[in-house]
């Protein structure tokens, strides 16, 4: 195993945690499916149980960092340039479906740069993660980036909108599921992925997995939301960036 720091340490033990609420969760969707009221209430609970739970798990140990959260927003604590960037489950539409595509998403940045990340899907056991300058990780196992040159070749992900404009230039998925997006391009299992104004909290961890891996992403820094984001294997960056021209 790769020697990890006290941080990442942190993060994973905390997704961890938090990952049992989602899977026993995640388990009682089924009966909600058929009910009238539909699971819709009780996912957004979850969202908010799991948010609490990486909250006071990273606070433990690190009272003074910040967060920039999906469900709370911005906390702001003693030290106001050190953040952890939360989405508790990326992909709740898929979770409220009964669909077993989703991840907790956390990152940490520090003076506007990205540290470390780590992207955990509960349900297939794959926890990706990465640390600036000590590469990428699928469940302690070295990732990289796919070596594909030829576009025709490649497989990209991005959303519908992405899939509506650029479609048929492009061998396209829309997972549902930004954080895994990025994870499986950092992996090889995508070739590239791009979406227009999303959140610093879907993405955050994932551009720096992609990056120790040895794949390329656009310059995201000093923004929140609205992001465009372009991440590929180094070969079919700009290739895919000349498919994009119109988008």
């Amino acid at each position: 195993m790769n020697s990890i720091s006290p941080n990442l340490n942190l993060m994973i033990k905390a997704c961890e945690k938090a990952s049992k609420v989602i899977i026993r969760d995640f388990g009682e969707l089924e009966n909600l499916q058929v009910s009238k009221k539909g699971p819709k209430d009780f996912v957004t609970k979850t969202d908010k149980r799991v948010e609490k739970i990486l909250i006071e798990e990273l606070t433990k140990s690190k009272k003074n960092y910040s967060f920039i959260t999906e469900e709370t927003g911005e906390i702001i604590n003693k030290n106001k340039n050190t953040f952890w960037i939360i989405d508790p489950i990326d992909g709740t539409t898929n979770f409220l479906h009964g669909i077993p595509h989703f991840a907790i998403s956390v990152a940490l940045q520090i003076e506007n740069e990205i540290i470390s990340g780590l992207i955990f899907d509960p349900i297939k056991n794959e926890m990706f993660y990465a640390e600036k300058d000590n590469g990428s990780f699928i469940n302690n196992y070295r990732i990289r980036v796919s070596k594909k040159s030829n576009i025709d070749d490649c497989l990209f992900a991005s959303d519908n909108k992405g899939i509506s404009s650029i479609h048929p230039k492009l061998n396209l998925r829309n997972t549902g599921c930004a954080a895994l997006d990025l994870a499986y391009v950092g992996c090889g299992r995508f070739d590239g992925y791009f979406h227009d104004k999303i959140n610093i909290w879907d993405i955050a961890a994932g551009k720096i997995i992609i990056e120790e891996a040895g794949g390329k992403v656009n310059n995201i820094s000093n923004f929140k939301n609205k992001i465009d984001i372009r991440a590929a294997n180094p070969n079919i960056y700009e290739k895919m960036l000349d498919k994009l021209s119109n988008f």
